[in-house]
């Protein structure tokens, strides 16, 4: 009779996490597809009740939910934020004297 290999059962997240913590090599494991996702850190933000009536107002129109429609806006600011500091960095300084129209 011939003999069949018991499949290995695939191991939980959390095992394999605990094997990273460890160090051991658990690359194996991953397919190199995807990306990295960066760890959530929770945050308490107070909004008056007239911000919060409108941020769910704009959630319901768009169909997503409050905490979606506030990282889409925290992300559209920061995104201005980056590219106006890069505009101005960019920006050639004139020396003190270029001012005046001798």
């Amino acid at each position: 009779m011939k003999k069949t290999r018991k499949h290995a059962r695939p191991l939980s997240a959390e095992r394999i996490a605990r094997m990273a913590d460890q160090g051991k090599d658990v690359s194996g494991f991953f397919k190199r597809q995807g990306r990295m996702v960066q760890p959530i850190q929770r945050v308490n933000v107070d909004l008056t009740a007239a911000m919060l009536d409108e941020l769910d107002g704009a959630a319901q129109d768009l169909n997503i939910s409050r905490q979606a429609v506030i990282k889409t806006l925290v992300r559209q600011a920061l995104d201005r934020h980056y590219l106006a500091r890069r505009a101005r960095q960019a920006q050639p300084k004139l020396p003190h004297n270029a001012h005046s129209e001798d």
